[in-house]
């Protein structure tokens, strides 16, 4: 059960890191240009939602799963297990916030500009802090 969950997760993170920076760069070219705000803007938002939020489930299901038996105190010496246990999971929290957010922004703004910029800092925000702690030792 917990490879299967692994699995998707891992997977899932691709699709979720592509809707993310794709949310990103519409945010930037249509906060730079004078672009309108179009449904087609408004879905790709909510798709890297959707993919954010499911990755962010399935993530809290594996690290209770993991963290059924642990030892804090030694997960927080150990540079390695911080990072899987404590440092990854408190950034994708963060960045399915930002995500939320950013949505929620988009979606309440009035005007053009102010739909763009939000996207653009908000899934930006996301974006960078994903990148920050994603495990690429293990991607491939």
């Amino acid at each position: 059960m917990q490879n299967i969950l692994l699995n998707c997760h891992h997977y899932l993170a691709f699709i979720a890191l592509i809707l993310i920076a794709w949310a990103t760069i519409n945010g930037v070219v249509g906060n730079s240009s004078e672009k309108v705000w179009e449904a087609k803007h408004q879905k790709v938002n909510l798709f890297a939602l959707i993919a954010t939020h499911t990755m962010l489930l399935l993530g809290i299901v594996l690290l209770g799963m993991a963290m059924a038996n642990a030892d804090m105190g030694e997960i927080m010496k150990n540079s390695v297990a911080r990072k899987q246990y404590v440092e990854h999971p408190m950034m994708g929290i963060l960045a399915a916030v930002f995500v939320t957010i950013g949505n929620a922004k988009s979606k309440k703004g009035v005007g053009n500009g102010k739909r763009f910029k939000s996207t653009m800092i908000f899934y930006g925000i996301a974006l960078v802090l994903v990148l920050s702690r994603l495990p690429f030792e293990k991607l491939f």
